[in-house]
């Protein structure tokens, strides 16, 4: 997977999420427990990709190969100090 394809990755989740959201970015993702949990794993998903992608691009601007960079866990990612 390159950047690119992580890029495109990132699209459609936050696609998804605001279609989850309806649009609107007041909105909790509805009542549907279904939907809650739905949009929760996109939330995840998007924070893994882009912690992804700031590895690869970490380790290109050290000279590393940035293909060696891995997911983390979601728990790890979701785990991160803001």
């Amino acid at each position: 997977m390159n950047d690119q394809d992580i890029l495109q990755r990132i699209q459609v989740l936050v696609k998804e999420e605001h279609d989850l959201r309806g649009g609107s970015p007041a909105r909790d993702g509805g009542t549907d427990p279904e939907q809650k949990m739905r949009l929760k794993r996109v939330e995840e998903d998007l924070d893994q990709c882009w912690d992804l992608l700031r590895q690869r691009r970490a380790k290109a601007d050290a000279g590393g190969n940035p293909a060696e960079a891995d997911p983390r866990p979601i728990s790890q990612v979701e785990g991160y100090r803001q």
